[in-house]
């Protein structure tokens, strides 16, 4: 038995194994995207087997959430039939949708696979409504927009389509500096295909040039001692923004991170999950215990509206002209951004090579709005929680135009000022309460730690003077032996599988 499509905002996690599934599930995700074994753009992950599948299935719908399987590479002709059989195997395994950005897949899965829903991949490209309408009627039920659209792009596709037919938006994690992923440089200079999973990142290496006549001198790009990145693009971060982004018309809210440790996977579902809590209760959707008050509607004044077109105008409106005609990043903030006849050289330039100038084309177009409303304000300790995963500098990605997304010439590390140093195994109210874990990194008495909670917000703790205690029962000054199991005074319950994290010393440049 499948779940039905929800009808408020999803929160979607990523998966790259049965244990991040299963993780994403705990930490409150309404639905998992994961790949398989074979056809998805991730292939460093693990992945999971058809047997994962089933199980993975069984567990997300037992608790309410959804499964959706990617399929989404660009097939050559001799991976057709293979595709074709893989499909049909896994439309018997429980899982809810293919995500899918090959128009052939697509026609291919809606013949073997009819009871599974159609989700269209970033890979595809959709930017505009007509696009989304096209693939609507091919039968998709999703849409997953091209990362380079801004927050009126989303509005005006969101009221220009079906209400049915859903709008995934990346939210949070790497931004891949290509066109939607369509890239050769992995091909080009790694032979791996990064549209077959294999990305090797060369856009992110460290870059010098060499002059043709001195050779084995190389310069660095940009005047640091470590050379250049280039095309390091931000992380993109919209916790704070969701509002925006939801009231724009987005339905399902995506945290990139296939790749990524379960525990990266339980922090940020449980950041966005409590986010999207917060805007349900702050609009007056649900009350605090999660009982439905109003039908959720997004806040896009459809062309059918009486209101549609009547002078609502903001910031995100003006900007979004602005942007598209190359008005420059100064221009933004203001209230009264340049006319097209008073644009710069360079903005009339770029607008005429897009062949819509006004003086080209003549238009009715009207952007859609969206009614106004307070802004949604998120607690603090939510909103640091995304500095508690490795991360590289954060950004809005391009739903801003006036803070647009940027790359870092400098360095292509990680920010890392957490660290996990623990995993719950077993609470017990002995003793008057004691945790069992499996150590990661060091833990010692005095030290502040933090057990990441599903729902909630994280409980900290100092670790007791006494009472540190190794697998066989004998006390211990120190937990200092990672993977190993040890046990320590603790009286509040927490549940088994919960991260336990601590600050680091020193902030280190690493990933997860």
């Amino acid at each position: 038995m499948r779940i039905p499509t929800r009808k408020k905002p999803e929160v979607l996690s990523p998966a790259g194994n049965l244990r991040g599934l299963k993780t994403a599930v705990d930490y409150g995700a309404d639905a998992v995207y994961c790949g398989g074994k074979a056809f998805g753009m991730r292939s460093a992950p693990k992945n999971l087997s058809l047997e994962d599948f089933e199980e993975g299935s069984r567990y997300a719908h037992e608790r309410g959430a959804r499964v959706y399987v990617t399929c989404n590479v660009l097939p050559r002709n001799n991976e057709i039939e293979a595709m074709r059989e893989y499909i049909g195997q896994l439309k018997d395994t429980g899982v809810d949708a293919l995500i899918v950005s090959d128009i052939g897949v697509m026609m291919m899965a809606r013949q073997v696979a009819p009871n599974l829903e159609l989700h269209v991949s970033t890979q595809a490209g959709v930017t505009n409504y007509q696009a989304a309408n096209a693939f609507y009627e091919l039968g998709a039920r999703r849409v997953v927009l091209a990362r380079e659209m801004d927050l009126q792009a989303v509005r005006d596709i969101r009221a220009n389509i079906p209400d049915d037919l859903d709008i995934e938006c990346f939210v949070h994690g790497a931004m891949c500096m290509a066109f939607s992923g369509r890239c050769l440089f992995s091909n080009y200079l790694t032979g791996r295909d990064g549209n077959h999973g294999e990305c090797a990142q060369p856009c992110r290496w460290k870059y010098s040039i060499v002059e043709e006549k001195r050779p084995g001198q190389y310069f660095p790009i940009e005047q640091t001692e470590n050379g250049a990145y280039l095309f390091n693009s931000q992380d993109m971060n919209m916790l704070g923004h969701l509002d925006d982004l939801i009231d724009s018309g987005a339905t399902s809210l995506k945290i990139e991170g296939r790749a990524k440790s379960a525990y990266y996977i339980a922090a940020m579902t449980n950041a966005y999950k409590t986010a999207v809590n917060e805007y349900m209760i702050q609009r007056g959707f649900e009350d605090a215990d999660g009982n439905i008050l109003l039908p959720f509607h997004d806040r896009v004044i459809r062309p059918s509206d009486p209101d549609y077109g009547q002078g609502i105008e903001d910031q995100v409106m003006r900007n979004a002209d602005a942007a598209f005609a190359g008005v420059a990043d100064e221009g933004y903030n203001t209230s009264d951004a340049p006319e097209p006849d008073g644009m710069s050289s360079h903005a009339r330039s770029t607008r005429r090579k897009s062949n819509t100038a006004i003086e080209q084309i003549e238009t009715d177009w009207k952007h859609a709005a969206v009614r106004p409303a307070p802004h949604v304000e998120l607690p603090e300790w939510l909103l640091e929680e995304t500095d508690k995963v490795a991360h590289r500098d954060y950004s809005t990605g391009f739903y801003y135009p006036e803070h647009k997304v940027t790359q870092n010439t400098d360095r292509s590390a990680y920010f890392r000022s957490w660290l996990v140093v623990g995993e719950v195994l077993s609470w017990s109210a002995d003793e008057g309460g004691r945790v069992t874990l499996m150590s990661r990194n060091k833990i010692e008495p005095g030290q502040q730690i933090e057990f990441l909670l599903p729902g909630e917000r994280p409980l900290a703790y100092i670790v007791p003077e006494d009472g540190l205690r190794d697998a066989d029962g004998t006390p211990v000054p120190a937990i200092n032996n990672p993977a190993h199991v040890f046990s320590m005074p603790c009286p509040h319950q927490v549940p088994i599988n919960a991260a336990i994290r601590s600050r680091t010393k020193k902030p280190t440049l690493k990933a997860e």
